[in-house]
């Protein structure tokens, strides 16, 4: 029996992911557990349709929320239909999408074809400048949090005569954002947030431009849903108005960007679009172990008005969750750092299986001295990227104002840089007579509009502006690139006889790497490309080191080892969130995305005492470890305290599963040492220190807290956690 020329199509999946891949026409969401395989289904749909369906791959539009993502879809489409096939699919983020949507279409939005994408340090500076602009005291008035604002009303697709202000504080925001659009319409340049609003106004107030998008684009699907905010939403429903072929996969328990302006509810509201809506789960995992997956499950079901999925896998049921509590964050690190040794010398994982996650960007810094103590490599994700060294904006400003002569922006942050002699004040003189004369930056230099100190620097700069622009169409990224860095001396100003310069100049010639790997891509391409490229697609992969990254980082990846630190109140679930209950459900969202990373091994961690605003204080174990069941923990579980037990049990009565002990937050009593269990001269054996001697033990009202030496070094531990015990003689 011969087999069908579809079956490579569908060979080894489940069911679940075979009929989303067979999907009749229609609207259709499909609800990805973690480690579904949702990017096979989706890679795999996009061929289904393209050799079963016979659709035209110029009429599939697949978005992804990573450029990463889109490659990766991309390589495996390509082993399936061929390369040539995958090129004609309009494949890439909503703002790589939206960002050749404009340029096509760009004079209907007033805007020049070759407008520049201004990044988040460029918008910050056009806001700075609006409100000394304006006279706003930015110390009252913080452009970061204006700028926020200005974001949220973008994706909220608030136009500035549409923004409603609710506070005196909205009444600046709104001031500040008029002016902010006119700036950047002045300087030929949008925003990332503008990629998407303004796409959505061309399709709204362009009845052709709709059409042909509603006429090219039959299928339409979006990876990550739960991710998309209202502008998002609205580009999907649009495009896919005409045939409602909108293929959503998603899962609203790892909708963890309510504060980028996503909003999990949207896989909601497709219920409420389309009645005819075909809802499909994934519900078999093939990540994690069974043990990983209960644990994910008890957490995350206590959140309201949620649709449960039961995850199940394969695997097996995998070793239990290690559930540690040290003295304090130091010695929370470190426990990290010598587990990760020793899972390393028993060969149960590499360095590069191995993650340490935590709740904000501030708590890497006890584990970055934790691994430079220990000698031992790691890779941080979220600290200063690649294209966020100065070296770099510097190289690339002189790129876009090649592309866009009206970007004063990128202007001003090079017109001086190496140092011509060009100050602030000779800036402000030359825009000022730029904006008397309706002429532009370089037009003005031209002209000699600006007279005085700066003029002859001013005048040589112009000289090599003008060659620049006209090299434009004669000469590749690259061979401009070093016609730039030649002709300003780049070289010699980075390279100043120090270490650091070597660096700098090596970055340089990296970004001079990037462009030679380009090719023949248009300059405009090559600068818009790189303005999106996400946080993780820097991510180097080759380096065999365990990964430090935030539980909003971890999304999307996957290790053999995962280490969660920080799991007091007021760190996970995080202060801001205590009082909103809403907030609190996307904490125990991300502590779901958290644990579901693991593969096989997770060891949760807390501190007994940690240090927050310069003072050390004693905390509270997270309530989502009293969400776990007793089974499933290496570790004494004891019923919490009363006060615990109802913080615990919060919004779901019907909860029954074994808790994790809580630390009580009562002084020690005036027990005596009989009542303890490890008194004074006991030899005891720690899973982390090795065997110790007990200096002394007193009664909390649940616990006891030892005071052990091990070595040379003394630690102050809870007896139900920490895992003690005693060696009998």
């Amino acid at each position: 029996m011969t087999s069908s020329p579809l079956s490579h199509l569908l060979d080894g999946l489940n069911a679940g992911q075979s009929q989303a891949v067979q999907a009749k026409d229609g609207p259709t969401l499909v609800i990805a557990g973690p480690g579904s395989g949702k990017t096979r289904v989706l890679t795999n749909r996009v061929a289904y349709l393209i050799e079963a369906r016979r659709v035209l791959p110029y009429r599939i539009m697949a978005v992804t929320f990573t450029n990463k993502a889109a490659r990766e879809m991309r390589d495996r489409l390509g082993h399936i239909v061929g390369e040539a096939q995958v090129k004609e699919v309009a494949m890439g983020t909503f703002h790589s999408i939206c960002g050749r949507l404009i340029r096509r279409d760009a004079p209907l939005v007033g805007l020049d074809r070759n407008f520049v994408i201004y990044d988040s340090d460029d918008q910050l500076a056009v806001v700075k400048n609006v409100l000394a602009e304006l006279n706003i005291d930015d110390k009252k008035y913080k452009p970061a949090a204006l700028h926020a604002r200005i974001s949220n009303a973008k994706n909220e697709l608030l136009t500035p005569e549409l923004f409603q202000a609710q506070s005196y504080f909205d009444e600046i925001a709104k001031r500040v954002y008029a002016r902010y659009q006119q700036i950047l319409r002045t300087n030929n340049a949008v925003d990332f947030d503008d990629l998407l609003m303004e796409s959505v106004m061309l399709l709204r107030n362009n009845p052709p431009v709709l059409e042909r998008m509603q006429e090219r684009y039959l299928h339409v699907l979006v990876d990550e849903f739960q991710d998309t905010n209202i502008a998002q939403y609205e580009l999907a429903r649009l495009i896919s108005g005409k045939y409602r072929n909108l293929f959503c996969v998603g899962d609203p328990d790892q909708g963890i960007y309510s504060w980028r302006g996503a909003d999990y509810r949207n896989l909601l509201k497709l219920r409420d679009e389309y009645p005819d809506l075909n809802v499909i789960p994934l519900d078999q995992n093939y990540r994690s172990t069974q043990t990983v997956l209960d644990a994910a499950m008890s957490v995350i079901k206590r959140n309201p008005n949620r649709q449960h999925i039961e995850l199940f896998t394969q695997r097996g049921k995998g070793p239990k969750i290690v559930l540690r509590e040290m003295f304090n964050e130091a010695e929370e690190a470190q426990y990290a750092v010598d587990t990760i040794n020793e899972l390393v010398r028993q060969k149960a994982a590499s360095l590069g299986e191995i993650a340490v996650m935590y709740r904000t960007n501030a708590q890497s810094r006890a584990v970055e001295d934790a691994f430079v103590r220990a000698k031992m490599p790691y890779r941080l994700v979220g600290g200063t990227r690649f294209y966020g060294r100065k070296e770099i904006r510097d190289s690339l400003a002189y790129l876009r104002i090649v592309n866009n002569p009206a970007d004063t922006v990128s202007l001003r942050r090079i017109i001086n840089t190496p140092t011509r002699g060009i100050g602030d004040k000779g800036f402000e003189q030359l825009e000022t007579a730029a904006r008397q004369h309706g002429v532009g930056c370089l037009d003005a230099i031209r002209r000699e509009l600006v007279t005085g100190r700066g003029a002859k620097a001013l005048a040589e700069f112009g000289e090599m502006w003008a060659k620049w622009l006209v090299l434009r169409d004669e000469l590749n990224v690259s061979q401009l690139f070093d016609r730039i860095v030649r002709d300003i001396g780049y070289r010699e100003h980075l390279l100043d006889g120090s270490s650091e310069g070597e660096d700098r100049w090596a970055n340089v010639m990296e970004l001079r790497n990037v462009a030679a790997e380009a090719g023949d891509t248009l300059l405009a391409e090559f600068l818009a490309e790189l303005a999106l490229v996400s946080e993780l697609d820097g991510l180097e992969e080759t380096v065999n080191a365990p990964t430090l990254l935030t539980l909003h980082a971890a999304k999307g990846l996957e290790y053999r080892v995962v280490f969660i630190l920080g799991l007091d109140e007021g760190v996970l679930p995080h202060s801001r969130s205590l009082e909103d209950p809403e907030q609190l459900a996307e904490e125990r969202r991300l502590m779901y995305v958290g644990i579901t990373r693991a593969k096989e091994r997770l060891y949760l961690l807390r501190a007994f005492r940690r240090g927050q605003w310069g003072i050390s204080d004693a905390t509270e174990p997270s309530r989502f470890l009293a969400d776990l069941p007793a089974a499933l923990v290496d570790g004494v579980v004891k019923k919490p305290s009363q006060a615990a037990q109802s913080m615990a049990t919060w919004g779901n009565s019907n909860h029954t599963s074994s808790p994790i002990p809580m630390k009580p937050t009562s002084t020690p009593t005036n027990s005596f040492a009989e009542q303890t269990e490890f008194k004074p001269g006991d030899r005891v054996l720690h899973p982390s220190f090795g065997e110790g001697l007990v200096l002394r033990s007193i009664r909390l009202r649940n616990d006891e807290e030892v005071d052990v030496v091990f070595g040379v070094q003394k630690k102050r531990l809870s007896a139900t956690i920490s895992g003690l015990k005693k060696i009998k003689v």
